[in-house]
């Protein structure tokens, strides 16, 4: 690779794990920010790279223009971990073709122009709308020289958006900075005294609020788009070359105390329809940002319970939401972000897919102050590394605080149910007021966190369906095959109706392989032609089970199943005999966890020694007294 020296403004966990995703890519890169700043850590340049490139971290403030002009003399890009930095002298910078290592010129990523749009979130909201990107409706808070006159303010706003409101800072907001949930007019001074501690001004004519709409929403969510460097937006549109855009799949944000605590991915919650529309949302947005719209950024949005989408605000960096990457996706978010600013061709779109079923991320904050909330974070970190699916990035930060990021937990596994039994667990070491005493026995516990037996996974592989209850003695042995501690397969059983439930059919069979189900086991009686139609309906591999009648003795059944036009294929198994359909579910889900083939294998032996036993019972004691 050319050495273009890459210069972060920032130096925090971000900009930490992007020298660590630099140093595998022999990308040379430094940052700016305080002396022991965590990036500044791992920064060892001098290791890679002999040659006097200066690549040492510039101890400085990202806010101080003395201190980004001299580390831009050492860089030949510029770009950011953090949004609120000196947009003026990088606008400087820009228009100097004289700045840079080479004096030739410095490139900034996102540009000067797109960074001060962001900074500012009602200028985001604003401009967003205008290209017609569908946000929570907003009104501008207009400045007030008073107190007294910014409640009257906030109040008029509030009478036209309605209350509950959520009002906010224009500028420096972020992990749950910034904003405050109005529910009752009473409220509007401390919310008004809680945002103007945030931007450290006292000043109330110069503090600038928005307000927005409360959203009553589904869940949380987001995309990460990735731009490359090359992007340009195609005459007449607002739409980026295919070849130059990059996105991650949408996942769910937990966030607990307005910060983000728990990631989960792939989203199910809206099936395909929702992953859609916020892929297309997302992609639009930074589009309509335009050239100087490179790197990587993280779009948050709101899940709507009609499964619209609309837009909360845009990151333009790496973003906690996809942490996620670095363990889950051929590609994490920091080696996008720096191959899209370093002018490197971007990876295909396959290679920014999760490579596992299922991921999750956890995020460790502090709890208490001090020695106390270090010591809870220790053994935190040592419990959880011993569970199954995890890799603990820590941060380096000096001191706890509480509610202070201290690092993250990822997780991938096998399954939804799986990761989330994990993360369950996660969430009881995490650092609290909770006796540790009985935190241990956790780590070895495979039921914890598990629906009992009985009721269904909410994050099941497999479903069992059935046309009626009266199916259930026939489809309850798949349930008990599955639910067998061997094998411990998240399932779900549930009525399904061809022609009583014809909208809840058609309903569950588009949106299974949204929900993360492999495989569908359909029981059916008489007609039988809930496994047909719903095979008809899905991708998924869809297995039948003829129940038994009151007449044919499930011949009918069996003859009606088997009988599927050419194109809608349906396995189908013996009459009444949902325990070869759960095990034959077991073997095409395996393909996929090795697990399950070594669980099968010793199924089978014990399905031998079971046989062999009676061979010998039969020669010990004779067939006349067996």
């Amino acid at each position: 690779m050319d050495k273009q020296v890459i210069g972060v403004l920032g130096g925090g966990q971000l900009g930490r794990m992007m020298v660590q995703a630099a140093s595998r890519l022999s990308i040379p890169l430094i940052t700016l920010d305080a002396q022991g700043s965590p990036a500044s850590q791992v920064s060892n340049p001098e290791v890679t790279y002999p040659e006097d490139l200066g690549l040492r971290h510039h101890v400085g403030s990202f806010n101080d223009a003395e201190s980004i002009l001299q580390f831009s003399s050492s860089v030949d890009i510029l770009t950011v971990e953090i949004e609120h930095v000196n947009v003026k002298v990088l606008k400087q910078l820009e228009a100097d073709p004289s700045a840079g290592r080479l004096k030739t010129g410095l490139k900034i990523y996102p540009s000067p122009a797109v960074i001060e749009l962001i900074q500012d979130k009602f200028l985001q909201k604003q401009f967003l709308r205008s290209r017609g990107v569908a946000v929570v409706d907003f009104e501008e808070v207009s400045q007030k020289a008073s107190l007294d006159e910014l409640k009257v303010e906030v109040r008029r706003v509030g009478e036209r958006l309605g209350f509950p409101l959520m009002l906010k800072s224009r500028l420096l907001a972020y992990d749950g900075r910034g904003n405050y949930l109005i529910k009752d007019p009473v409220d509007i001074e401390k919310a008004i005294l809680s945002l103007s501690s945030i931007s450290s001004n006292q000043d109330f004519s110069k503090l600038k609020l928005y307000a927005e709409r409360f959203v009553t929403f589904s869940c949380e969510i987001a995309v990460m788009v990735v731009r490359g460097k090359n992007s340009r937006v195609e005459p007449g549109t607002s739409r980026v070359p295919e070849c130059e855009l990059r996105t991650y799949q949408p996942v769910e944000t937990v966030h607990r105390n307005s910060i983000c605590h728990t990631v989960y991915s792939p989203l199910r919650r809206g099936g395909p329809k929702a992953s859609d529309s916020a892929l297309k949302l997302a992609e639009d947005a930074i589009s309509a940002l335009g050239n100087g719209a490179v790197g990587v950024f993280g779009v948050e949005m709101f899940l709507l319970p009609d499964g619209n989408v609309l837009l909360n605000e845009i990151a333009p960096r790496p973003h906690n939401s996809y942490h996620h990457t670095i363990s889950s996706t051929p590609v994490s978010q920091f080696t996008a972000h720096l191959l899209a600013i370093s002018s490197q061709t971007l990876p295909p779109q396959d290679s920014f897919k999760l490579a596992v079923p299922s991921a999750a991320m956890v995020n460790i904050l502090g709890y208490e102050n001090g020695k106390p909330g270090e010591d809870q974070i220790k053994l935190c970190v040592e419990l959880a590394s011993q569970l199954k699916g995890t890799s603990i990035e820590m941060y380096g930060k000096r001191g706890c605080k509480r509610g202070r990021k201290m690092g993250h937990i990822n997780v991938v596994g096998e399954s939804d149910s799986e990761v989330r039994q994990i993360v369950s667990k996660i969430e009881r070491l995490l650092p609290s007021d909770q006796q540790i005493s009985s935190l241990e026995s956790l780590i070895d516990d495979h039921s914890y966190g598990l629906k009992p037996i009985g009721f269904s996974d909410p994050n099941p592989l497999v479903s069992i369906i059935m046309g009626s209850d009266s199916d259930l003695p026939t489809m309850i042995e798949a349930s008990r095959i599955l639910s067998k501690p061997q094998f411990r397969v998240p399932h779900e059983l549930t009525i399904v109706s061809a022609h009583r439930t014809p909208d809840r059919m058609t309903e569950f069979a588009k949106s299974a392989a949204s929900r993360g189900i492999k495989v569908i086991i359909a029981g059916a009686g008489g007609a039988a032609h809930l496994p047909g139609m719903v095979s008809a309906l899905t991708p998924l591999p869809v297995i039948g089970v003829p129940v038994i009648g009151k007449v044919l003795d499930g011949i009918d059944s069996l003859h009606s199943i088997v009988q599927m036009p050419r194109g809608i294929p349906v396995a189908t198994v013996a009459i009444g005999n949902s325990t070869n359909a759960a095990l034959l579910a077991i073997r095409i889900i395996s393909v996929s966890i090795p697990r399950l083939i070594e669980s099968m294998t010793v199924y089978m032996s014990q399905m031998e020694n079971e046989v062999m036993n009676k061979v010998s019972k039969l020669e010990e004691v004779g067939w006349e007294n067996y």
